[in-house]
């Protein structure tokens, strides 16, 4: 398949690739990013189209899953290898905190302002998003009636049976809040509070006996509801599709959702830092590019114009179509990183009671 990128005057400028030298001296482009499959979608589908786009060649590198700690190494060796970068979500923090990570000009990326704003971040482009949510068994709810809300989860009588949460206080904490009515945009005001903290645990004591499991992987989580062993689940959205095609009757609970991001960024001292632009503009703002990686990958990012390419059944299905994205919370792993520690003792203290 061939791939066309019309370039942007101004950035076409600024990157000087108007001009043939570029060429001539077969610029390469250093990328760090995950292996497996994300690799294989990289390789077959972004590679190619950035040099159709720019005439550089590209050197992808499966970095280690600490890539921040190669950043720092090579930072203090005073020889950054790297021009541009996968950061994870939870990696993003530590590259923020730590100055590892050059901002992004968004003046050159995006001179006309169409990446959204739930796309950009200071030192990072979201890349790939992915939710955590509710999944229901429609055939094990009452009949005529299905989970709507966090409230709903937590009303077992209205809606009994066995269900699961992640045994993390991430995105389970936040689910108890949701549930004891806290708007989702005070999500983290409240849990980096003393007294939020005591809400949310005082809610997940409501329900702590209706939880016989409490997942640790998303293979885990959808093979509860598979054999039946659980009614009600959190997992990620990606999993869902292969449940349905079981011919299980799952459904997605998208209101409450933790929408996940990872993101696209350069390293401080990047050789080419505004070619890595261009790269970042070939890897988040391609519809027709970003619709191919989604048939490997169901983890779409805010391309603009990427659901005008999918029948509406097939948008309807992604966490970043935006009534979806609209009715989740994005999840903030700068809190996490922060509050992890102390709250993951408390967590793990009150499981064993």
């Amino acid at each position: 398949m061939t791939y066309k990128l019309k370039l942007m005057p101004a950035a076409a400028v600024a990157l000087g690739l108007l001009t043939g030298p570029a060429l001539a001296q077969d610029k390469v482009l250093t990328i760090a990013g995950s292996g497996g499959a994300v690799k294989d979608a990289t390789e077959q589908i972004f590679l190619p189209a950035f040099t159709e786009a720019t005439g550089w060649s590209t050197k992808f590198v499966a970095a280690e899953s600490n890539i921040m700690l190669e950043v720092e190494t090579m930072l203090k060796a005073g020889n950054m290898l790297y021009d541009a970068m996968e950061v994870s979500a939870s990696a993003y923090p530590t590259g923020v905190q730590n100055g590892f990570l050059a901002p992004i000009d968004y003046a050159l990326l995006d001179p006309e302002g169409t990446l959204p704003e739930a796309a950009k971040k200071e030192f990072g482009v979201v890349a790939a998003a992915y939710s955590t949510v509710l999944v229901q068994r429609l055939d094990k709810t009452p009949e005529g009636r299905k989970m709507e809300s966090w409230a709903d989860f937590w009303d077992t009588e209205t809606f009994p049976g066995p269900r699961s949460l992640k045994r993390q206080p991430q995105y389970t904490l936040e689910f108890a809040l949701l549930a004891d009515g806290v708007a989702k945009d005070e999500l983290y005001d409240v849990l980096g509070t003393d007294e939020g903290l005591d809400r949310a645990f005082a809610k997940l004591d409501e329900i702590k006996d209706s939880i016989p499991v409490w997942w640790t992987s998303g293979a885990q989580s959808v093979q509860l509801l598979s054999d039946g062993e659980v009614f009600y689940s959190t997992t990620y959205n990606g999993r869902v599709n292969k449940l349905q095609e079981s011919g299980i009757p799952a459904e997605i609970m998208w209101n409450g959702g933790a929408l996940h991001t990872s993101y696209v960024g350069i390293p401080k001292n990047a050789p080419n830092y505004e070619m890595a632009h261009e790269w970042i503009r070939v890897r988040t703002m391609r519809p027709d590019l970003e619709a191919e990686y989604v048939k490997f990958l169901p983890y779409p990012n805010f391309a603009p114009g990427l659901f005008d390419t999918m029948t509406e059944e097939q948008a309807a299905q992604m966490p970043t179509f935006k009534a979806n994205a609209d009715a989740q919370f994005v999840a903030d792993e700068e809190f996490w990183a922060a509050n992890i520690d102390r709250i993951q003792e408390r967590f793990d203290e009150w499981l064993l009671f």
